[in-house]
């Protein structure tokens, strides 16, 4: 639980983890205060401070960070455009800004800051063929994946240096609530509701995905804790992409719409991409509590409902 008083600043809070992450950390007693770029959604951020904010613009960021004095800073604000953000140059945008934010967060007299890494950290050319700890070799084949290990970096010895406390959160795959379309959980639902092919690749890439709503919480959780360092945000289930993307159109009922292999696997595409869920599960305390059928199930009962959407 929350502090009395205590102040919790969370950026990118209406994406697709953060507006969970603030609703658990309401739910647990802290005072929210809620940053986002555009879009903010009332209903989803009910019972936190809603601040409209560019972490792009240094000045507003700052005046922000000294009118609130947060105690606690929970980051996951980050390029996240579908398919373009692992090379995008915006990248260094965003790890220019997170390195000021961080540093205007504790002149602000801020005590703990957790930030949302990226599986993409890892070495996808170890030949992982088991759940990956925290210590696996760090290797990104992107300039995403370089950007974020590079802020852990810097951030780690940042953190030793002024006293800071410090949680890094290696988030997995994720499905649920709110995804862009072009992902692969609606893509494919989308596509069969219509009675359309779902293409995609071969799928026998081994995969981690875990619903968003249990990410969100995990980051809360993670937040609240005293836990220092990486810490996975991940289910710790393999799961092949074929399986998963079968799934969805049998519950649908159209499994002969699926067409894997109709599209090319990305390149440099690990084999495996598992987490390991040790000390999520130990340190922090957290265990996922939405199960992939019911939360596959949730992702199809809400795609029903859009617009576009068939029985």
């Amino acid at each position: 639980m929350a502090k009395a008083g205590e102040r919790i600043l969370v950026t990118g809070a209406t994406g697709i983890i953060g507006r969970h992450a603030v609703a658990n950390l309401v739910a647990q007693g802290a005072e929210v205060h809620a940053v986002a770029r555009d879009s903010l959604d009332q209903v989803s951020l009910q019972g936190a401070h809603i601040h409209r904010l560019d972490l792009l613009d240094r000045p507003a960021t700052q005046a922000l960070l000294a009118e609130i004095r947060p105690d606690i800073l929970l980051h996951l604000a980050w390029i996240t455009g579908h398919g373009r953000f692992w090379n995008a140059p915006e990248n260094l945008d965003w790890l220019a800004s997170s390195i000021y934010l961080i540093r205007g967060f504790v002149d602000a007299g801020g005590r703990r800051v957790v930030v949302a890494g990226t599986c993409a950290e890892y070495d996808p050319a170890a030949g992982h063929q088991s759940p990956l700890p925290e210590t696996a070799p760090c290797h990104p084949q992107t300039l995403y994946g370089w950007a974020k290990h590079a802020l852990h970096r810097v951030l780690a010895a940042y953190a030793e240096q002024v006293g800071l406390s410090y949680g890094w959160g290696r988030l997995f795959l994720l499905y649920g609530e709110d995804e862009p379309v072009e992902r692969l959980a609606p893509s494919v639902v989308k596509a069969v509701l219509a009675g359309q092919p779902a293409k995609c690749s071969h799928g026998l890439q081994i995969r981690d995905f875990l619903d968003t709503r249990d990410a969100g919480a995990a980051f809360a959780a993670l937040a609240l804790s005293d836990v220092e360092g990486p810490v996975n945000i991940c289910s710790g289930q393999p799961i092949s992409v074929a399986d998963f993307a079968t799934r969805l159109a049998l519950a649908v009922g159209r499994p002969d719409l699926l067409q894997l292999g109709a599209l090319p696997d990305r390149p440099n595409d690990p084999p495996y991409l598992v987490g390991d869920p040790g000390r999520l599960n130990a340190d922090v305390g957290f265990h996922p509590a939405v199960a992939l059928e019911a939360g596959l199930n949730d992702t199809i009962a809400r795609l029903r409902q859009q617009p576009g959407g068939r029985e």
